[in-house]
C-alpha cells in the first residue's frame, strides 16, 4: 500500500499497539491506587499515536495533541507508564526535525504539568525523589534526542562531503581526459598534417620519401585511434586506471615525429643510463611522456627540419625533462595553426605534480625544461 507523503501510519500503529497492550499490564499492577481503564482511557491512549501519523506534515500540532492527551490521561488517574511512549516519540521527532526550541519548550511545559500533578492531582503524597525522577526522565529523553540529532547531522555532513569529493574527482578526471585527448590529437594530427604536406610535395619527384611519409601517416592515424580508445576506456567501469603513455614508449614516439631526434637518458649521478634506477610513479611517467610529446608537436609545427635533443635525468628527488630544438630549416607548414594552449597545458601537468616547467628561446631554437618531483625512495 502506497502511503501519502507526510503521513506515517506504521509508526502510529506500532505505538498505539504498544501503549494499549502494555497499559493493560500496568493497570493490573496499579489497580490498587489507579483508576481502571475504560473507554475514555483507551481513547486517550489512542489519541497520541494517532497524532504521530501526521507528525511529519504537522509537527507542532501533532506534538501538542499527543502531549495534551497524555496530560489528560495522567490527571484522570489512569495507569501510568506506557502512555509516555507517544510524547517521547514526538519530542524526538521535533529535535531530529530541527525544531529544537519548540521541543525544549514543550519538554519544559510537560515537566511543569507533571510536577503540578504530583502535588495537586495525585492522591498519594510525593517528595523530592518524585520531582528528581521526573526531571531526570525528561532531561534524559531530551539529551538522547539531541545526541541522535548530532549523529544524524554528522552523517549528513559526511555524506555531503563524500558527494562533493566524488564530484571533485569526477571533474578532475574529466579534465585529465580532456588534456589526454588534446595531447593525443594535437601530436598525431600535427604529424599527419606535416607528413601529408611532405608526401604531396614529393609524390612526383621522390616516390620513396613520399611512400615513407604515407607510411608515417598510416602509423600515426593508427596510433591516435589506439590512444583515444585507451583514454576513453578509462571511463568504463572496470577499465584499467593506469595511463597507457609511459617513458618506455619514447623511442617509438621520437621515431614517428618526423624529426631528427636524439634521445638521452642520464642516471642519478649524471652519467648516461638507459633507465631510471627505480620505477617511477605512473602519473610522473605520463606527465613526462606528454611533455615530450607536446614539445615534439611544437617542434614539428614551428621548426620543421630542426634537430631535437630529448634528455631525461633521473635524480634521487626529481625527474628532469629537457627538449631542445635547433630551429626551423624549412618553412613551417603549421606555424599559424593550433590552440596556443600547448605550453600552458604542459605547465599545468608539471604544477599538478608539484613541479615546474619553463619554455623559451634557446639560441636559434626553442627549449622546454621540466622538473617533476619524485617520492622518497623507500629502503
Amino acid at each position: 500500500m502506497r502511503v501519502k507523503p507526510g503521513f506515517d501510519p506504521y509508526a502510529a500503529a506500532g505505538v498505539a499497539l504498544a501503549q494499549v497492550v502494555l497499559s493493560q499490564g500496568a493497570a493490573y499492577g496499579q489497580q490498587a491506587f489507579r483508576e481502571p481503564l475504560d473507554s475514555l482511557g483507551y481513547g486517550l491512549l489512542l489519541v497520541g499515536p494517532a497524532a504521530l501519523a501526521v507528525r511529519r506534515k504537522f509537527p507542532l500540532i501533532s506534538a501538542a495533541v499527543a502531549l495534551l492527551a497524555t496530560y489528560a490521561y495522567t490527571w484522570l488517574g489512569y495507569p501510568l507508564g506506557p502512555v509516555y511512549l507517544a510524547p517521547v516519540v514526538v519530542l524526538f521527532s521535533l529535535v531530529l526535525g530541527g525544531r529544537r526550541l519548540a521541543a525544549w519548550c514543550l519538554a519544559g511545559v510537560t515537566w511543569a504539568v507533571f510536577l503540578a500533578y504530583g502535588y495537586l492531582g495525585n492522591p498519594r503524597p510525593v517528595g523530592i525523589f518524585h520531582d528528581l525522577a521526573i526531571t531526570a526522565f525528561i532531561l534524559l529523553v531530551m539529551v538522547m534526542a539531541e545526541l541522535a540529532a548530532i549523529v544524524r547531522e554528522r552523517r549528513a555532513q559526511q555524506q555531503r562531503a563524500a558527494e562533493e569529493e566524488t564530484r571533485r574527482q569526477a571533474s578532475e578526471e574529466r579534465l585529465t581526459m580532456a588534456r589526454e585527448l588534446h595531447d593525443v590529437l594535437a601530436h598525431n594530427i600535427s604529424l599527419i598534417h606535416v607528413q601529408a604536406s611532405t608526401a604531396l610535395h614529393l609524390i612526383d619527384d621522390n616516390h620513396d620519401q613520399a611512400r615513407t611519409a604515407l607510411a608515417t601517416i598510416k602509423s600515426a592515424s593508427k596510433e591516435v585511434l589506439g590512444e583515444m580508445r585507451s583514454v576513453l576506456d578509462v571511463l568504463r567501469e572496470g577499465a584499467p586506471r593506469h595511463p597507457t603513455a609511459g617513458l618506455d614508449r619514447l623511442d617509438e614516439l621520437t621515431e614517428r615525429s618526423g624529426l631528427d631526434v636524439t634521445l638521452e637518458r642520464a642516471g642519478p649521478d649524471g652519467t648516461p643510463g638507459s633507465a631510471a634506477s627505480r620505477p617511477l610513479p605512473p602519473q610522473v611517467e605520463r606527465a613526462a611522456y606528454r611533455i615530450v610529446q607536446e614539445s615534439l608537436t611544437n617542434a614539428a609545427r614551428h621548426a620543421p627540419g630542426s634537430r631535437v635533443r630529448v634528455r631525461l635525468e633521473y635524480g634521487p628527488r626529481e625527474l628532469a625533462v629537457q627538449v631542445t630544438d635547433t630551429g626551423a630549416t624549412t618553412p613551417a607548414v603549421l606555424s599559424g595553426q593550433g590552440s596556443g594552449n600547448g605550453i600552458a597545458g604542459m605547465r599545468e601537468r608539471a604544477s599538478a605534480l608539484g613541479g615546474t616547467l619553463s619554455a623559451g628561446p634557446s639560441g636559434t631554437g626553442f627549449q622546454v625544461s621540466a622538473r617533476l618531483p619524485l617520492p622518497k625512495e623507500t629502503p
